[in-house]
């Protein structure tokens, strides 16, 4: 990175290194979800971060009550269409303005990136190795592949990265019980699946399943884990909490709101 704030930081140098970290620019054509600053005042001062995967009012009122003076989401409050300031979205749009509160977020960038995002993240805590792009959207990789240094079990994989019942865990064990080789693309993927069968992958995990899927997994013999949409999209905000924790004196902090979905 090329830019550092060592004194105060304001929430548009905030939303300037994040632009350039998580490198938003490059998916403004292809992710339509505003990308950056969403809400708030470029010259307030940010001493605490709440981060957390989704622009609910949940969330919102937890960022009041905890004091932040910004929020970084996952999913944000616009996808590319107008949205009148009615009913809920009033509800939430006040939340934040009442309580001085700004909203950046970021979406595909937080999938995509190679250290902070939620896939490599994934990749990462489970030891992944000969790592490569995977999951193609749009013909940009959203997700990433491997290879196990040792063989495990589906189990075991989601063990790893804190899934279970509770997330929404859900896996199809058609292939082999002994996993060498996995494809991940967090969130609501299902249709990666065929990549992962064209790359002959041993499983697949990502975040939603689909009916659909079913079938392609039980006929290809391969193993699908689904492991909940929030539950695979919670590493990429905390990883971005973490580096902004250790490069500025900013006080960050996980806000939770599962959804087992």
């Amino acid at each position: 990175m090329s830019t550092l704030y060592t004194g105060d930081m304001k929430i548009e140098q905030l939303t300037a290194y994040l632009r350039e970290r998580l490198e938003l620019d490059k998916f403004v054509a292809l992710d339509s979800s505003l990308n950056g600053l969403q809400v708030g005042r470029p010259g307030k001062e940010v001493k605490k971060l709440g981060v957390a995967v989704d622009a609910s009012l949940e969330t919102f009122k937890r960022g009041a009550e905890l004091k932040c003076d910004a929020l970084f989401v996952h999913h944000g409050l616009f996808w590319g269409k107008p949205i009148a300031i009615t009913e809920l979205h009033y509800e939430r749009i006040a939340t934040l303005l009442n309580n001085d509160i700004a909203l950046l977020a970021a979406h595909l960038p937080l999938d995509v990136h190679p250290e902070l995002g939620n896939n490599a993240t994934m990749a990462r805590l489970l030891g992944l190795a000969e790592v490569e792009p995977f999951g193609y959207y749009h013909g940009i990789p959203i997700g990433y592949r491997g290879r196990f240094a040792k063989a495990t079990t589906p189990f075991e994989i989601a063990k790893k990265l804190g899934l279970s019942s509770a997330t929404g865990l859900h896996i199809m064990e058609f292939g082999s019980p002994e996993i060498n080789t996995l494809g991940i693309v967090s969130g609501g993927a299902p249709d990666s699946l065929m990549e992962a069968i064209d790359l002959n992958l041993d499983a697949f995990l990502t975040g939603e399943t689909s009916h659909t899927m079913y079938a392609y997994c039980k006929e290809a013999s391969k193993t699908m884990i689904s492991g909940g949409h929030y539950a695979t999209e919670v590493f990429g905000v905390k990883e971005v909490a973490k580096e902004l924790s250790a490069k500025f004196s900013l006080e960050t902090t996980f806000i939770e709101f599962p959804t087992a979905l």
